[in-house]
């Protein structure tokens, strides 16, 4: 491969000049931004390189087991920084339909490292989600920096479970790490990526499984051909046959009785709670010791966001360094898992919304592995896309100040079933008693998951929620027509006071927007098991026709409500299958063989002001 060398340091500083007057120009215009690209009138790289490439190139972890990467190394006598993306998927692949290939950045002259982790495809042991992420990545990231033409810099790139792969080593503090930019990836392995709010992330849990994951595992297995066969027609099942399978503990598809296949899936079955098993991989518990700036990038739809947000905010205040907590950078546009582009669900947030990761990241790593003056220390903390305004807004942190957190309260007459009920939605709390609303919520007839974070193997994104809203099981609420634009961005919270029949049960909500021609499209949705009402560490079962107060976390977002619009809140008690369905038997988790019936009540009167809570800007981006 032949590539120019063409660099002069004029280039740089005029490039550099060109990417700080972008910044300067953000923050003149009062938090409004254009779509997060290189500048269009940036000079050539600043130098371009021919490379080499080794496969499978050995690494020994600590405990003797060999790792295997595949090496891009720049050529000639110089000295590189190395850029480090260790996944699951087969390095082969190394994500090149979000980053582009390996080719780039080593063309780029960095010195590329991509690595099948413990037990998948080329590498040696055995493979269990997240167990040895943390030191394999040390070993992996000093041996990076003693490879030959390395200068001993590091960064690494990578999203979702690589997003993670940066995170636990990260918290060990290695020594020549010098950044990370995890993407689509969460704080917490337990709320936020298996469960939520109590509640099994099914279908991408049995999903992932079936039709990523346990590729590198099976393809290394005697009889691998004949189990992956068998894989494949499951993940086409799920939703005739496999996502219904009852009990979740024993699942076919994922051969529970064969331990070489993915026996992880069934301990996490085993602890529906969060305790030790699941603490020990809590990024949040160890900003302290993350001593490095993070580039992190989520979007709206995604299943991650949560804690993608979350990483950024407890790096800004917690992180282990002054370069950690002011170099660390939250990008959110409107895509689901991985995305980046304008079309996302039933929606076309226009070119705004493209953004092309490969430049981010080529200007990121310049920045911090070669100390290019290129305004990225300048760049806003905070860039966020406000869909329906369909622009980017910027922020110097998270949740954004000046935030007017406001308080929506439920009413109706008894009547809210359906869109086409008597339920409301406004500032005004409750002030005499207003007969409650009731459905029966039956698991054997859910409400059928249509959009929202990604889901794997359900159609993510903004959708219309009109089909689902004729459901009697489905209260809706919603505001009359709003007289002027209104945006909502930050995290929002749904408190509920309810009753149910049964022992255990879930409450869902979900936000959506309402047009003028009547479609109501998803913008925010969550759930809250009941046991987990007060603690996802120790649950408590209800007493069946008592009235509890909870709270539905809806996790952030940021919408311009337009004027003519209307505002609606959605509540039920499933959504499926993203999340596994509540047999309202107050069971253990994932043994119950039955399901029942649950006659479900929601409160909304001065003693029970059942609510939901927006953050609305004082002054809607333009």
């Amino acid at each position: 491969m032949r590539a120019r060398r063409r660099t002069t340091w004029a280039n740089r500083r005029s490039r550099s000049w060109r990417l700080s007057l972008v910044a300067a120009a953000v923050l003149l215009l009062g938090g409004v931004a254009a779509a997060p690209v290189a500048a269009a009138d940036a000079p050539p790289k600043a130098e371009e390189c021919e490379f080499s490439v080794q496969k499978d190139v050995p690494a020994t972890m600590r405990d003797g087991t060999v790792l295997r990467s595949n090496v891009f190394t720049p050529k000639g006598d110089g000295e590189f920084p190395v850029i480090l993306m260790r996944l699951p998927y087969n390095k082969e692949g190394a994500l090149s339909f979000v980053y582009g290939p390996p080719d780039r950045y080593a063309k780029a002259c960095y010195l590329v490292v991509v690595q099948d982790v413990r037990g998948e495809y080329k590498s040696d042991g055995t493979f269990y989600p997240y167990q040895s992420e943390a030191e394999d990545g040390y070993d992996t990231i000093e041996w990076s920096a003693a490879l030959p033409h390395s200068n001993g810099k590091v960064g690494m790139y990578g999203f979702s479970y690589p997003g993670l792969t940066q995170w636990l080593p990260a918290t060990l503090t290695p020594p020549h790490l010098v950044t990370i930019a995890p993407g689509f990836t969460s704080s917490d392995i337990y709320d936020g990526w298996t469960y939520e709010g109590g509640a099994l992330y099914q279908s991408f849990i049995q999903d992932w499984l079936l039709s990523f994951l346990t590729g590198g595992v099976t393809s290394k297995l005697p009889d691998g051909a004949k189990l992956r066969a068998e894989m494949n027609q499951a993940s086409k099942d799920l939703h005739a046959k496999w996502y219904r399978h009852q009990p979740l503990n024993n699942f076919p598809p994922l051969y529970p009785e064969d331990d070489r296949i993915a026996p992880y899936y069934f301990d996490w079955i085993d602890h529906p709670s969060y305790d030790d098993y699941w603490k020990r991989w809590a990024i949040r518990d160890h900003y302290p010791q993350v001593k490095v700036p993070s580039l992190n990038f989520s979007g709206w739809s995604d299943i991650f966001l949560n804690g993608t947000v979350e990483n950024f905010a407890g790096m800004r205040a917690q992180g282990g360094s002054e370069v950690a907590r002011q170099g660390t950078q939250l990008l959110v546009g409107p895509w689901t898992h991985g995305g980046s582009g304008r079309k996302v669900g039933d929606v076309d947030f226009g070119p705004e919304a493209v953004v092309a990761w490969g430049d981010l990241h080529l200007r990121w790593f310049d920045h911090w592995l070669k100390g290019i003056d290129n305004g990225v220390d300048k760049d806003p903390p905070v860039k966020v896309f406000v869909m329906g305004a369909n622009k980017w807004r910027t922020a110097d942190s998270w949740p954004i100040p000046g935030t007017a957190n406001t308080t929506y309260y439920l009413h109706s007459k008894g009547d809210a079933n359906t869109a086409n009920g008597g339920g409301a939605l406004d500032t005004t709390a409750p002030a005499t008693d207003e007969k409650a609303d009731q459905y029966q919520y039956d698991p054997a007839n859910p409400v059928p998951s249509v959009g929202g974070r990604f889901q794997s193997s359900v159609p993510g994104g903004p959708r219309d929620q009109r089909s689902v809203e004729q459901r009697p099981d489905v209260l809706v609420y919603s505001t009359p027509q709003l007289t002027k634009d209104t945006e909502v961005t930050g995290p929002i919270s749904v408190t509920l006071y309810a009753r149910s029949s049964a022992k255990d049960t879930d409450w869902t909500a979900k936000l959506t927007d309402v047009q003028p021609d009547g479609t109501s499209m998803l913008i925010r949705d969550g759930i809250q098991r009941a046991r987990y009402r007060v603690s996802l560490e120790k649950p408590e079962l209800i007493t069946p026709g008592e009235v509890y107060k909870y709270t539905i976390k809806l996790w952030p977002t940021s919408n311009m409500y337009k004027a003519g619009h209307r505002i609606r809140l959605e509540i039920s008690s499933s959504n499926f299958p993203m999340y596994d369905r509540n047999p309202n038997t107050g069971g253990k988790f994932g043994a119950d063989t039955t399901t029942q019936p649950a006659s479900q009540t929601v409160l909304h009167d001065p003693e029970h002001p059942s609510s939901i809570t927006l953050p609305i800007m004082p002054a809607p981006v333009r």
